[in-house]
């Protein structure tokens, strides 16, 4: 009797593991049939506070006049562990037009404090689990991460293969993202 409740104790968790990972490990590393401009006036609006790297308020005003790319992720994904640097590398070439913001999935500030600390992201953060947090996630209907969302420096979203393209791309991605603007 303990064998089988043990037998469907380890099934039922093989099964929530297999679950979970499916809904968010998706890296969506499959070409896109289209990676077009997201039509409509899908325009984000991010918080009045975000955090630097360090942890410390700042203003939303760090981003403007820049495209955004709004990098959803968490410390313990593994596909996100893998393209944060090349992420960090990209974000570094194009610093003078181009801010990334962490909205993470963390269970904990102190997690996500962590991971930027650990990959020494040099971007800014969304306050962990927070509502504005949740809302973006909402509004840009998130399924998977590791997720980048591009807007424009009104805030627009550009595309919504944002990692597909750093990806596939590297620096010529940002250059991309401009064209579609211009069309």
């Amino acid at each position: 009797m303990k064998s089988n409740i043990k037998i469907i104790a380890l099934i039922s968790l093989l099964a929530v593991f297999t679950y979970g990972f499916h809904l968010f490990s998706k890296n969506g590393d499959k070409p896109s049939a289209s990676n077009k401009n997201v039509s409509g006036n899908n325009c984000i609006i991010l918080p009045d506070v975000l955090l630097d790297s360090k942890g410390n308020e700042v203003s939303v005003n760090m981003v403007k006049d820049k495209y955004v790319g709004l990098y959803f992720s968490a410390s313990w994904c593994g596909p996100c562990r893998s393209f944060t640097p090349k992420l960090i590398d990209f974000k570094n070439k194009h610093a003078d037009n181009f801010e990334v913001v962490l909205i993470g999935s963390d269970g904990s500030a102190k997690a996500q404090k962590n991971y930027i600390k650990k990959y020494k992201m040099p971007w800014l953060a969304l306050i962990n689990q927070s509502a504005a947090a949740r809302e973006i996630s909402s509004q840009l209907e998130v399924e998977f991460i590791p997720y980048l969302v591009v807007l424009n420096q009104d805030g627009k979203v550009l595309t919504k293969n944002g990692k597909n393209d750093v990806v596939r791309l590297g620096e010529k991605a940002f250059s991309f993202w401009q064209q579609i603007e211009e069309n």
